[in-house]
């Protein structure tokens, strides 16, 4: 038998990722997740950490100061800070939301100024398509952009927005030609120092607290023509494509979310005794417990071929990212379910983790696309042949 048989194994590289994301994790994240959900705070000092060690938006290229990570290293990472802290996940998770438009289609001349502030940790990006009004149906979209000269000038308001008001950038999309449907929608930078621009209150919600979601507000905010990402009415089909990576990222949160959950509920029942014995001596337990690691890593495997897909590109990508998203999420759901019965009474309070893991799982079945949507664009891609 030949130990060089490399597929399906991660690399050194990813090892050795997964190894420092956990460290810093577990020395400098996860202390401070309970107190993160409890006070509803944008986790600061979290973000912090991952800034000094470059993980805050690992997959900016190196040519604008990032660290390059490929799509898989960007999946580790944000399933390693997602085992310690949901809300901290969302920092590396969003940063790519916000920015892979301007990867995947902007000018260089957008790429050259805002790309370096995000790598540098001294700017945040988020991603403004929903509506109030066009959740699934993004094209129903009501935002406006009109030319005014060398300018177009912005009115109307998103929401579902995540770090909004936190963070610095924000990819915006808009209708700059209302009969075009799909065709008549572009992309823009909207900057949070542009008059005009404000924010609702934070929404309060069930799981992901520390991690501000908001309503963003454009009252007449005008803005140079340069900062359109692509060509004009090209909007949706970048935002479509953005989120076919981005799901993947979905995948990977809900993954580390679960595999935390797990992760503390073996502690538990190994440490917890009745009837005179630890409840992982139990064979009913042995079974919940089984059944939680055979489907994270189910999950895992799934996510980590769809990242690779992300990667290269493929033209499948659509199909897996989409079905990482979905299976992931329903296991992390299931997971953190199974996670709070096993610790009983324990697992339903505050002073234990588990609650909080379940609680955050269930955005992941909703964001970027509810589950629902996710398998209709599984199927539709399976009639279609997947190509």
């Amino acid at each position: 038998m030949s130990n060089s048989f490399e597929l399906y194994a991660l690399s050194e590289e990813h090892q050795a990722i997964r190894a420092a994301v956990r460290d810093v994790c577990d020395a400098k994240v996860a202390p401070h997740a309970g107190d993160v959900d409890e006070l509803a705070e944008f986790p600061k000092a979290s973000y912090d950490a991952l800034k000094a060690s470059d993980f805050h938006a690992p997959h900016i290229p190196e040519q604008y100061g990032g660290a390059g990570a490929d799509a898989l290293a960007t999946v580790i990472v944000i399933e390693e800070v997602a085992r310690a802290c949901a809300s901290t996940s969302l920092i590396p998770a969003v940063n790519k939301l916000g920015s892979l438009p301007l990867l995947l289609s902007a000018s260089d001349e957008v790429k050259d100024r805002y790309l370096p502030p995000v790598a540098a940790g001294d700017a945040m990006f988020s991603y403004c398509l929903s509506e109030p009004e066009a959740g699934s149906d993004a094209v129903s979209m009501k935002t406006r952009a009109v030319a005014d000269g060398s300018d177009f000038v912005l009115n109307g308001v998103k929401r579902w927005i995540t770090n909004a008001g936190v963070s610095d950038y924000y990819t915006v999309f808009a209708v700059t030609d209302p009969d075009a449907r799909s065709k008549g929608i572009s992309a823009f930078v909207v900057e949070k120092s542009d008059d005009g621009v404000s924010f609702g209150a934070p929404e309060k919600k069930l799981g992901i607290k520390g991690s501000p979601t908001r309503e963003v507000y454009f009252d007449n905010v005008r803005i140079p023509a340069s900062r359109m990402i692509g060509a004009p009415g090209t909007g949706f089909a970048t935002a479509m494509a953005t989120l076919d990576h981005t799901r993947v990222t979905i995948a990977a949160q809900a993954l580390g979310i679960a595999q935390g959950a797990l992760d503390y509920a073996l502690g538990y029942v190994k440490e917890r005794k009745q009837f005179g014995k630890a409840l992982a001596e139990f064979q009913g337990l042995q079974f919940m417990l089984a059944d939680m690691g055979m489907k994270i890593e189910a999950a895992r495997q799934l996510t980590y071929a769809a990242a690779a897909r992300s990667e290269r590109n493929d033209s499948d990508l659509t199909y897996f990212g989409a079905a990482a998203k979905c299976f992931a999420s329903d296991v992390a759901m299931a997971v953190t379910t199974d996670a709070v019965q096993l610790l009983g009474g324990y697992g339903y309070t505050h002073d234990y983790p588990v609650e909080r893991m379940m609680r955050d799982a269930k955005i992941t079945q909703i964001y970027e696309g509810t589950n629902q949507v996710q398998r209709i664009v599984m199927a539709r891609q399976l009639l279609k042949g997947l190509s």
